[in-house]
Parts: structure tokens; sequence; C-alpha cells
């Protein structure tokens, strides 16, 4: 391994939504770079065939699903004695507004309160090892009207575009929040688009788009997911200032919603964050 590949050799980094896509491709690349691994994953064959490849330990936890959330940050917990860096890079869209076992909008919970609940398990540890928390946001946030009343609804009217880029402005709100609670502590957390990427997470996309979209015709549309891995592993090892900044790709993008920077708002997400996770 090249001197300039080893730059992670003691460190601990966790990738959720690691079983295919981005996740996997950053769980490579970062553990050739010398890093201890956790690959999670919602399922346990592809989660474990990426770890394998990347000689790394699997991890298995289902985000629709707070109590396996709850069990995979014990697991972390007891297995790792620091984690340096959380990928918060779980998330999907549907096309129904769907009940979870817990309450919850089925898109509202994956991508931003089960996130939420792992880092927030996970935070003293986190801030002990003056950790890096990076999360997977969208572009789709610049469109986004992030409604505290409705997001987290169960019944009504439903988009599945409007509901995915509400979340992932979530991710951003969050990102600025989490930064704001924990300055002066050393953690650094930034959020980031990847791109578009052909991954599973147009796999509910309508017409069938998912399957064109990772298929050979969408090539000259999308990228491949280790070219949307490379953002990720950017901000998990870059000397620079990123604390609670947005990044497109690698360009560092002021937020153009209004919501993303809106400190009440930030506040009053978080506030129902705690309430609905417990």
């Amino acid at each position: 391994m090249a001197v300039q590949d080893q730059d992670l050799i003691g460190k601990t980094v966790v990738v959720t939504g690691a079983s295919s896509g981005v996740g996997a491709e950053a769980a490579a690349r970062l553990a050739a770079r010398g890093a201890t691994v956790a690959v999670v994953g919602r399922s346990p064959e592809r989660t474990a065939e990426v770890a394998a490849k990347a000689g790394a330990e699997p991890f298995i936890a289902d985000f629709a699903r707070f109590d396996e959330v709850r069990k995979l940050a014990g697991q972390l917990l007891d297995r790792y004695p620091r984690i340096d860096v959380l990928a918060n890079n779980a998330g999907g869209s549907w096309p129904k507004r769907t009940a979870t076992d817990d309450g919850n909008e089925l898109t509202f919970q994956v991508n931003h309160l089960s996130p939420f609940l792992l880092t927030t398990l996970l935070l003293d540890r986190l801030v002990q090892s003056q950790a890096r928390v990076i999360n997977t946001a969208s572009t789709t946030y610049r469109m986004a009207r992030l409604n505290l009343d409705t997001a987290n609804a169960t019944t009504g009217s439903f988009n599945q575009m409007g509901a995915y880029a509400a979340s992932k402005l979530a991710n951003i709100v969050f990102t600025r929040e989490l930064a704001r609670r924990t300055a002066g502590t050393g953690l650094v957390t930034a959020a980031f688009h990847p791109g578009a990427v052909a991954t599973h997470v147009y796999d509910h996309a309508p017409l069938g788009l998912g399957r064109l979209i990772r298929s050979p015709l969408g090539k000259p549309f999308f990228l491949r997911p280790e070219q949307g891995s490379e953002p990720l592993v950017h901000l998990a090892t870059t000397p620079e200032e990123i604390n609670g900044q947005y990044f497109h790709r690698f360009k560092l993008e002021p937020p153009s919603n209004k919501q993303a920077v809106d400190p009440a708002l930030a506040q009053q997400l978080w506030e129902l964050s705690e309430r609905v996770t417990g």
C-alpha cells in the first residue's frame, strides 16, 4: 500500500447505506486507505458481500425500524472504542405515503429521523473521538418545502419528489444545527450532494426508471457509484474547514433555500426529532 493511501490507519469509519451504490464504494475506498470500516446495510447478503470485499465488518439495520437503529448503535458502541467518521448515507424514495411500524412517514424516517437517532445515540463517542459526521443530502433541497406539521404525517396527500426533497433539506438543517450544538468540541459535520448517481435510490421511481437509470442507457446522464462516492471520501478526510457546510459534490454551496439557514426551524426540527425518536 502506498504511503499516501495509509492516512486512515487507526481510524474507525461507519458508513450506512453501504450495501450498494455510493456507500459501498465509499466503504471500499476508505478501507483501502487504512481505515477500520463498519459497513451498515439493510440486506444481509449484499452487506456481507461488500464488507468481505473491503475487508470490513458488516452490520445489519433497517432504518425503517427504530429498534434496529438502536440495536445498531449499541453494537457499534460495544465494538469500537472510538468512531472517527460517521457517514449517514442510508436513504430512499417511495411513491406512496407509507406508515412505518414506529408510526412515522417512511421517507422522513429513513432519510432523516433514523440518521438523527443514530447520530445522537453515538454522539458522546463521536465527540470524544472528535469525529466527522458526513450526511448525504441532495440538490433537490433547493426546491424543497419543509413543513414540520406535515412532513411526518402518515395520512394525507403525498408527492414522492416533494417528500424526498423535504427529507434532504432536513439533512442540511440537521447538519447546521449539529455543528452549532457541538461547537468547540472538535466534532466536524458537513452535508453534500453526490451528483446524479445511478443507484438503488431510484428503484421506486415511476415507469421503471430506476432500472433504466442503472442500465448502459443511463451512463451518459448519470454518474457511476464510484464517482458519487468521491465527495464523501473527500469530506471524511480533507483538512479544509467544512464544519456545518453543504457541498455540491466538491464545491462549497451556501444554501439557496432560506429554510436551510433558518435557526428557528433548525431548533424546531431538532426538538421534533428528539420527541419522535424518544
